[in-house]
């Protein structure tokens, strides 16, 4: 896939530095990054067997758990296209305070 939006989750990063689990969530993160951008996810179905326990919503829509549930990262997916664009990267109280499908 091409991956766009890295710049979400490195800002995000950047401003947490330091925090409890945010190194963490860095090595995590980068691991997820890697198996995206080698990945050829066709439909949710391919996005599944990589993911079992992401969250395939309405319009493209997947929600990535990060560090277990600690983060979550929010796509859209043109499967067509092989285009992820992050929309959204944050804890899991900050994801609770957001509308996945449309974010």
């Amino acid at each position: 896939m091409i991956v766009i939006g890295t710049e979400i989750v490195e800002r995000y990063l950047v401003r947490h530095a330091g925090h409890k689990g945010t190194k963490a969530a860095r090595t995590q993160y980068d691991a997820w990054l890697a198996i995206s951008e080698r990945a050829q996810w066709r439909n949710p179905e391919h996005v599944k067997a990589s993911y079992p326990k992401a969250s395939i919503l309405k319009g493209g829509r997947v929600v990535f758990n990060i560090k277990g549930n600690d983060y979550r990262l929010i796509a859209a997916l043109q499967y067509r296209a092989g285009v992820l664009a992050i929309r959204f990267f944050g804890s899991h109280a900050e994801y609770d305070e957001i509308d996945a499908e449309t974010v």
